[in-house]
């Protein structure tokens, strides 16, 4: 069984068991955001995903509306990390991209096994995006900002996918929509 089918069987499992738990997961709730990490400004798209997602600054609001975790923290291949994503199994096998509704949450591990909301991610599986009416001709936008088209085989183990990384939380040296952030790391991740 490959990696994506074994992670999409595991995902209902997790969501019921937090479910079971009463929706609170293991680890603290959110650290408070420092002023300067809502300084970017100039993206209409950052600021809608600010809106829609401040509410999941608090990991537990994110885990009991459905949200489940993903992946443990993906580090950068050179520089950087993304974090840890939590996402919302609903949207990821049904096209969905709208501002307001990302795929996956991205939250950096503290000390203590609490997280911080850096970021958001947008995915859309290319087969289901080839299935769209203008999927099989384009590549898929939002907001006008292009996404990145990952293949398969790939290092997350799904099938070809189109993705892109919105630093709504978290300054990004290297662009609010780039994939990987030097001001996050998975070096506080806690030991499994």
């Amino acid at each position: 069984m490959n990696k994506f089918r074994r992670l999409m069987s595991v995902l209902p499992l997790l969501a019921i068991s937090l479910a079971a738990a009463g929706g609170r997961p293991a680890y603290a709730g959110q650290s408070p955001q420092n002023a300067s990490q809502t300084s970017t400004a100039g993206s209409p798209l950052i600021d809608k995903v600010r809106a829609a997602t401040a509410r999941f600054k608090d990991i537990n609001v994110a885990t009991s509306e459905g949200w489940v975790q993903a992946t443990p923290c993906v580090s950068g291949p050179d520089t950087g990390a993304m974090g840890v994503h939590f996402v919302m199994p609903s949207r990821i096998n049904n096209f969905v991209l709208q501002a307001d509704k990302p795929q996956a949450l991205i939250y950096e591990p503290l000390p203590g096994g609490e997280f911080r909301l850096v970021g958001v991610e947008f995915i859309v599986l290319a087969g289901v995006w080839q299935g769209q009416p203008t999927g099989a001709t384009s590549t898929p936008a939002l907001e006008g900002d292009l996404l990145n088209y990952i293949g398969a085989p790939n290092r997350y183990g799904l099938p070809a996918f189109y993705e892109m990384h919105v630093w709504a939380w978290e300054d990004n040296p290297k662009g609010s929509f780039a994939d990987w952030n030097t001001h996050v790391t998975c070096e506080k991740q806690a030991a499994n």
